[in-house]
């Protein structure tokens, strides 16, 4: 039996790569690079310049070709789609773990016997419940988990029911027609926010002053709210932040570590 695994992003796809290799397997493995959580929705199985816009704002890098790099991950997806291979999607507790389930189950809605999945959850991460990592929305997401961890996760790859995919290529659909800015997951339902709550976050973090960047990146990235905020998305909103003039960045925007920002009191207050 030919298996194609299915995760959100590299770091996930990497590290079930060496997790296969572990078990020695050779199985393949597709990366899904659209972090799903963030961004609009609309048209995004018709269409990839609505994504590729979306990613070349936040990422600011003209170099890149995004329309061609996103209609590569559509062709990817396409052949998974018209192949004959048992999909296994590998998915945690986050925003953009779970819409990627949702995503690939619509498109294999009329194959459900070829869908198959494991979850994850901060308990298979930490093995504590009261572990340090743990937070208390249980965001978690596949690319958390070291090769080994994986390994010994890949036996717990298990069908998909047809009642369960319906349902979750119906909550797709109903997600892609809410097309909010941030899409939150916490206790297994999906809540709209945007981005001005991102922006509140990193200045409810920030303290009067200079002060380096990455500290109150960090704390928005490890906040209780339901989001797994990246690196480039945390940089992108205090570049806009600086742009409206409610702070001030210095440094290199590509070097985190000499990334500074200033806030004034009277910024610190919500935008």
């Amino acid at each position: 039996m030919t298996i194609i695994h299915i995760t959100n992003g590299d770091v996930a796809a990497d590290s079930l790569r060496k997790a296969l290799g572990l078990a020695g397997r050779n199985d393949a493995v597709l990366a899904l690079r659209d972090d799903l959580a963030a961004g609009p929705l609309q048209g995004v199985d018709d269409t990839q310049d609505v994504r590729a816009d979306f990613w070349q704002r936040v990422l600011g890098d003209t170099s890149r070709n995004f329309v061609a790099e996103f209609e590569a991950q559509a062709k990817a997806l396409k052949a998974v789609i018209d192949g004959a291979e048992h999909v296994v999607v590998w998915h945690g507790q986050s925003a953009a773990d779970q819409l990627t389930l949702r995503r690939v189950c619509f498109h294999l809605r009329e194959m459900p016997q070829r869908l198959n999945e494991v979850r994850l959850s901060i308990d298979d991460l930490t093995g504590d419940a009261s572990a340090p990592l743990r937070r208390s929305d249980g965001a978690t997401s596949v690319g958390m988990f070291a090769p080994d961890l994986l390994q010994k996760h890949l036996p717990r790859a298990a069908p998909i029911s047809v009642l369960r995919i319906g349902r979750l290529a119906l909550e797709w659909q109903e997600v892609k027609l809410a097309d909010a800015e941030l899409r939150r997951w916490r206790d297994n339902t999906f809540t709209s926010g945007t981005f001005a709550d991102l922006d509140a976050l990193i200045l409810e973090s920030a303290v009067e002053g200079w002060q380096p960047a990455g500290c109150v990146a960090a704390s928005v990235m490890t906040a209780d709210n339901g989001l797994l905020v990246s690196d480039s998305l945390a940089l992108w909103r205090l570049r806009e932040l600086a742009d409206a003039g409610h702070l001030q960045i210095r440094g290199d925007l590509n070097n985190w570590p000499s990334l500074e920002m200033n806030v004034t009191r009277a910024t610190l207050s919500p935008v």
